[in-house]
């Protein structure tokens, strides 16, 4: 890769990560009782896969969300404590815990379609553009979270 081209991929990721901290901190100022229930960036990665995956494992879901076990259990305890996940023994192997998230999970959730799509209304409005930004953001995840799998996988570690 020549720096031309590292240099454009760093200014995407810089920019990604700038366009995430503005888009997490609107709902802070957009509505103050929403904000009152605020989660940690750890918290929203495994809400986030809770939220899309009902009913997944604790195994599953701290390995998607490439966190380690530590980290995870404080992430869902925090989470459960603030009522947005409840955990059920998995009906065919006791041993195994179910995450699932609540109404009030569904309700936050809610609010943040509302908030974030306020936000961003007027800035990006064309859907065609609206699909190849979220299509490309979501190639981009996808094959993020492939590589980490990858290279966790050949050196062994998990998370």
């Amino acid at each position: 890769m020549d720096d031309e081209q590292t240099s454009r991929l760093f200014e995407l990721a810089d920019l990604i990560l700038a366009v995430g901290r503005q888009i997490h901190a609107s709902k802070e100022f957009a509505n103050r009782e929403f904000a009152s229930d605020s989660w940690t960036p750890l918290e929203s990665a495994v809400m986030r896969f809770i939220d899309r995956n009902p009913g997944t494992s604790a195994r599953a879901a701290a390995e998607a969300t490439q966190l380690i076990s530590s980290n995870f259990s404080r992430a869902v305890r925090g989470l459960e404590k603030k009522g947005l996940v409840h955990r059920e023994t998995d009906q065919d192997d006791a041993r195994r815990i179910r995450l699932y998230p609540t109404a009030r999970a569904h309700e936050n959730l809610r609010q943040l379609r509302e908030i974030w799509s306020g936000l961003l209304d007027g800035i990006v409005s064309d859907p065609d553009e609206i699909e190849a930004v979220t299509s490309i953001l979501r190639r981009i995840e996808t094959q993020l979270t492939a590589k980490s799998l990858a290279a966790s996988d050949t050196t062994g570690k998990s998370g």
